[in-house]
């Protein structure tokens, strides 16, 4: 068993100056990109169809509402654009789990997805706490 580990490291996101800084458009668009490539190599089948269909939706849609909050109108919008980006990020775990579970040669690559997942679940939740 390899130790697959999704590409983005925290490590990528360390600025000069040794602080933590996220940048969600990269990250969660690479996050989709990753995903897409990785069900590509996937065989569909009547199990994982709608597995492989919903998981796209959801993990697109991360990024796209993030955009969303990016240009929010009020703060009340940004929260809620938000809010939609992280239950996207946990159906998109949901999703992932699944799919781990219904094709075992997915299983260490989807593990490492969702760990992605859920951290991107934690992020919007602490913006929506600190805002």
């Amino acid at each position: 068993m390899s130790n697959f580990q999704f590409p983005m490291s925290n490590q990528d996101q360390i600025s000069n100056d040794k602080r933590k800084t996220f940048d969600l458009v990269k990250r969660t668009s690479a996050f989709s990109l990753y995903c897409i490539k990785a069900v590509k190599k996937i065989k569909i089948n009547i199990i994982n169809q709608n597995i492989i269909s919903q998981l796209l939706r959801s993990v697109t849609s991360i990024g796209a509402n993030y955009m969303e909050a990016d240009c929010a109108e009020s703060k009340k919008d940004f929260i809620h654009k938000i809010g939609l980006s992280k239950k996207e990020a946990k159906e998109t775990a949901y999703w992932l789990h699944l799919l781990s579970e219904a094709e075992s040669d997915f299983k260490e690559e989807g593990r490492a997805l969702w760990k992605e997942a859920h951290e991107l679940t934690l992020i919007f939740s602490a913006i929506i706490n600190k805002t």
